[in-house]
């Protein structure tokens, strides 16, 4: 079974690095179809877990520590064309895909956007990228989707937003209180 999730996961592999081969040629192909109505990438990253030999001279999180992870980058595109009673956009059914992996910003940023091209890019009537606020996704933004409308995700918006009340109202008793624990 490993042999056999090995070899087709080369296989995904090398079609991908085919298609980013082409995409920084700018040589993909034109995608025929009807619009798309709205298009939406998400991106983030998180630490993977990873043996000693695969943090090799990496600079770990505290100051003299080794690293115990490397970070994976991951990103969704998904399409959204209905809304629900209140009016909140709801994401297509069966319409998310997803690409991964442990590689460099601008890397990871080719590997989205192909996908993304993939997906009917060109086609979209409102583009949004969203994420968790961290530069390297707002650069991958402004160079690989320009045209999109770039939003905080809701938790990091919200965790931003309680990082910022203490500065802005210092004296409020209730955020102090929460501020010492």
């Amino acid at each position: 079974m490993e042999r056999t999730a090995e070899a087709i996961g080369a296989d995904i592999a090398a079609r991908q690095q085919r298609e980013i081969r082409r995409a920084k040629q700018l040589d993909l192909p034109l995608l025929e179809g009807a619009n798309i109505p709205f298009l939406y990438i998400q991106v983030d990253g998180t630490g993977v877990p990873v043996v000693t030999a695969e943090t090799e001279g990496r600079k770990g999180k505290v100051d003299g520590q080794p690293a115990h992870t490397r970070e994976v980058k991951l990103g969704c595109v998904f399409t959204q064309t209905k809304r629900d009673a209140e009016g909140r956009p709801i994401r297509d059914p069966d319409s998310t895909s997803y690409v991964g992996a442990i590689e460099t910003a601008e890397e990871f940023g080719l590997r989205i956007y192909t996908e993304a091209w993939r997906r009917g890019w060109s086609r979209a009537v409102k583009k949004a990228l969203m994420g968790d606020g961290s530069h390297w996704i707002w650069n991958i933004g402004d160079q690989h989707f320009p045209d999109a409308t770039q939003i905080v995700d809701l938790y990091h918006a919200r965790e931003h937003l309680w990082d910022l009340a203490p500065k802005l109202y210092p004296n409020d008793a209730i955020r102090s209180a929460f501020r010492s624990k």
